[in-house]
């Protein structure tokens, strides 16, 4: 066992926030477990024109400013996203932001994009073998830009070089208007910006764009939002972030709290979208589904509605870094009681496309 799971116990009677903290800080001076099980070949894939050992990545969110993503490879992720990244350091809201919903393994943030800035992030970035893992960087606007679009041409422009694949963060619903971008006038302008300036620092092999949306979609948003990164010559889809949703059934005290619900509550709602994108694409995004991954049944119900990869963030509060191991052996059983021989033949098995 590692620093981080006997310190598990004792990270969760301390505030989130705090808890969160200790454990980058952990992971980053290189504390953190090294998961060294081997991984079933089954697993594996190549997409986006990249390799993951296995489809079980980490969503953004946890390393904000690029500070242990080398650690989160060493605990077994298949990948990395880092971010959200702003083109300028960024304090947040106020504290106090994050709340656990223990009843509901869940959690409730409103953290608003605190991050160290887009040059932080590079420098950090910069020196990193690539050949040791997967990491991709999550873009955002900094909350006051009297232009967000021209952010993200900026952030893109900035840690392209660095990025294995790049997201656009237009679904987080802790920076006010951010989500309005998802309306097709702005994502277009958004996603051109956003391409020019990638393939003005990285003319050969860039980086693949995707684009996170909310699950929380108007009826037809997502038809319009499909069909513009189509046309747009977006490479993938992450679905989806946090909702602003509150469903009845959740139990804890801090049900109330305003900011992004995560986890198993919001499972139902981001897989069903999670197929429907899969429905609309045809195969011409690569989709990558999140909300509510906790273990091995709940990844491969996102990857039979249509996702290639899943990202998981608050499951690993719950559970520690043994999450990863977990996860992806779950996934080889369920693999092989359905007779399939690689994870790529069980994607959108269940979409009804």
């Amino acid at each position: 066992m590692s620093l981080i799971d006997y310190a598990m116990p004792a990270l969760r009677l301390l505030d989130p926030e705090t808890a969160h903290r200790l454990t980058v800080k952990a992971l980053s001076s290189g504390f953190g477990p090294r998961e060294t099980s081997p991984i079933p070949p089954a697993l594996s894939q190549t997409i986006l024109g990249l390799t993951f050992p296995h489809p079980v990545c980490l969503a953004a969110g946890f390393d904000k400013s690029a500070e242990c993503w080398g650690g989160l490879l060493r605990i077994g992720a298949g990948a990395v996203e880092v971010g959200t990244l702003t083109p300028r350091p960024q304090a947040g809201n106020a504290k106090p932001r994050v709340f656990r919903l223990v009843e509901d393994q869940a959690v409730i943030n409103r953290y608003g994009f605190n991050n160290d800035g887009m040059e932080a992030g590079a420098e950090r970035l910069a020196g990193r073998d690539r050949t040791r893992g997967v990491v991709g960087v999550n873009v955002g606007a900094n909350k006051d830009a009297a232009d967000p679009e021209a952010d993200y041409a900026t952030g893109v422009r900035r840690l392209a070089p660095f990025a294995d694949y790049l997201t656009i963060n237009i679904s987080s619903p802790n920076t006010p208007g951010l989500r309005d971008l998802q309306a097709v006038g702005p994502l277009g302008r958004l996603i051109t910006g956003a391409r020019a300036a990638r393939d003005e620092v990285v003319p050969d092999n860039p980086p693949p764009l995707l684009v996170k949306i909310a699950p929380d979609l108007a009826d037809g948003q997502l038809e319009t939002i499909v069909a513009a990164c189509i046309d747009l010559k977006v490479d993938g889809l992450i679905i989806s972030n946090t909702t602003i949703a509150r469903p009845d059934t959740l139990r804890s005290p801090n049900r109330s709290e305003a900011g992004g619900l995560s986890g198993p509550p919001v499972f139902d709602a981001s897989t069903a979208l999670l197929a429907q994108a899969y429905r609309l694409a045809q195969g011409r995004l690569v989709l990558v589904g999140a909300g509510g991954v906790r273990d091995g049944a709940t990844a491969y119900a996102k990857i039979r509605a249509g996702a290639h990869l899943v990202q998981v963030y608050t499951a690993l509060v719950y559970k520690g870094p043994g999450l990863f191991r977990q996860i992806r052996e779950e996934l080889a059983q369920l693999l092989l009681a359905d007779g399939l021989a690689r994870i790529e033949d069980a994607v959108g098995m269940d979409s009804g496309g």
